[in-house]
């Protein structure tokens, strides 16, 4: 954690981490594309360069938001996953994506999974925080048994694939 913060308020340390202009986008390719290593997340719309990503990528493990791990399928790649913290994050990302979905010209394609989450609500949020659980924790982490039917994670991508179409 920064030494240097202005105060202790929740609001501020919670700037501190998030408020520069890549975290947030970061976490959000994580948690919504299903990026889990270096060359996924340097592919992002927004074009991060790779050392601002080597930078937010320890600065998010050092956090606690990440955990590092070796690929067992890769010998020099390392796979990113959430941690618990992070996908408590997911109420945060709807409120923000649903007040862009009302006040800024978004493209569609980034709009259909946000769209999905908004219009299931709460439950929705619940139910793709327990996707990621299995999915980054493992399946025991799982807070309620899986629905049946798709996922929400599996609709969230059926509708981005149905926008991007």
């Amino acid at each position: 954690m920064r030494r240097d913060v202005r105060s202790g308020c929740p609001v501020n340390l919670s700037l501190e981490l998030f408020g520069d202009r890549w975290t947030l986008l970061v976490l959000r390719d994580v948690t919504f594309t299903g990026a889990r290593h270096f060359r996924e997340l340097l592919a992002g719309p927004e074009r991060i360069s790779s050392n601002i990503l080597a930078d937010r990528l320890a600065t998010l493990v050092e956090h606690g938001l990440l955990s590092r791990s070796g690929d067992p399928a890769h010998k020099q790649k390392v796979t990113y996953s959430l941690t618990e913290p992070a996908i408590q994050l997911v109420p945060v990302f709807a409120q923000l994506g649903s007040w862009g979905l009302r006040h800024l010209p978004v493209g569609q394609e980034y709009a259909a999974r946000m769209r999905v989450l908004e219009e299931g609500g709460p439950a929705s949020w619940a139910e793709f925080m327990d996707d990621l659980r299995e999915t980054h924790l493992g399946p025991a982490a799982r807070l309620a048994p899986r629905l049946p039917g798709p996922s929400m994670k599996e609709r969230m991508d059926a509708a981005y694939s149905a926008a991007v179409r």
